[in-house]
């Protein structure tokens, strides 16, 4: 029985950190740091043009690490190295979750959204790009 015991540990070890415990955002897109997954969704889904929109985050610590002491989301446009003319107000809503509101991107083209997540001394900082036409 111990021996059995132990397989499952070793299994629920090697798992993804998403798998151990992390709350389910249903439709969302998923990035990863070193430290953490993040997994988010914009509201509405399809993000327009000179449109305020919101984004929903959940943030899940790998292996045991440190809940997030604040979480962060901006805007940025790589082609025009300038972000966006909002600052987004990013407050937490319990297990994990955060809500940001306040986000508009102002012109058509390549976006980069960039999560930070700040813990024990150190922000872990992942981006992913949105096309807005």
């Amino acid at each position: 029985m111990l021996r059995r015991f132990a397989f499952i540990l070793s299994i629920a070890a090697s798992m993804p950190a998403a798998a151990q415990g992390c709350t389910e955002l249903a439709g969302a897109r998923k990035i990863e740091s070193e430290r953490y997954v993040l997994s988010y969704r914009t509201q509405p889904e399809k993000v327009a043009v000179s449109q305020h929109f919101a984004v929903e985050m959940v943030v899940c610590p790998k292996g045991g690490l440190p809940a997030p002491e604040s979480v962060r989301v901006d805007g940025f446009m790589p082609d025009h190295n300038h972000g966006m003319n909002y600052r987004a107000v990013v407050k937490p809503v319990g297990d994990g979750r955060y809500e940001a509101a306040g986000l508009m991107f102002h012109m058509p083209g390549k976006w980069d959204f960039i999560f930070e997540v700040r813990a024990a001394g150190r922000t872990d900082r992942m981006t992913a790009t949105l096309l807005l036409q």
